[in-house]
């Protein structure tokens, strides 16, 4: 009787579960993913990052490619960063993104138009908000964005057991969190 409790015990609480949940994404390649079905199976790492962001963005990559490393690029993981800005972050946008980072294959970056978009940021309780917008010389729109600084943990089952602020928590607690459900 003692052992099913202890077992119990390790497991983490469920914060969402996002079995049920369907969004069409496009990566990096610009091949379409159905999230969260095609990366059940598999822990996912997901930082919420646009590649325009002048401060904690590269820091949430940064730290999911320090996790990364130091998992040895698992197979059991996935790594995904989400692009909350559609308009500017495309799969060619964010392919750069991606190599500028160096990263191996488990590592993808997800996009998709802006309804679909908006839809699955609500789903993992995400915000974004313009916080500055001006025009350039040639008539371009450029835009700052304040957000969520978020990294999450899904497990297997397509649920979120781990959010921690994405920019501040060290990389070692999450490869630490991750020890104990893998």
């Amino acid at each position: 009787m003692l052992l099913p409790l202890c077992i119990a015990c390790n497991q983490p609480k469920i914060i969402d579960d996002l079995n049920d949940a369907s969004f069409t994404l496009v990566n990096q390649e610009g091949e379409k993913i159905s999230f969260p079905e095609d990366y059940k199976g598999k822990y996912v790492v997901m930082g919420f990052i646009y590649t325009h962001c002048p401060d904690i963005c590269p820091l949430i990559t940064r730290n999911m490619v320090k996790i990364q490393e130091e998992l040895g690029s698992p197979e059991d993981v996935q790594f995904v960063g989400v692009s909350f800005d559609p308009g500017r972050d495309t799969p060619e946008v964010l392919k750069k993104y991606k190599n500028a980072f160096n990263l191996e294959e488990n590592f993808d970056f997800l996009t998709a138009d802006s309804t679909v978009m908006t839809a699955f940021l609500d789903s993992v309780r995400v915000r974004t908000q313009v916080s500055l917008s001006t025009e350039n010389e040639n008539g371009e729109k450029i835009y700052f964005l304040n957000h969520s600084d978020k990294i999450m943990v899904l497990d297997p089952k397509s649920r979120v057991i781990f959010e921690y602020g994405g920019s501040m928590t060290k990389p070692e607690y999450i490869i630490e969190d991750l020890a104990t459900v893998r």
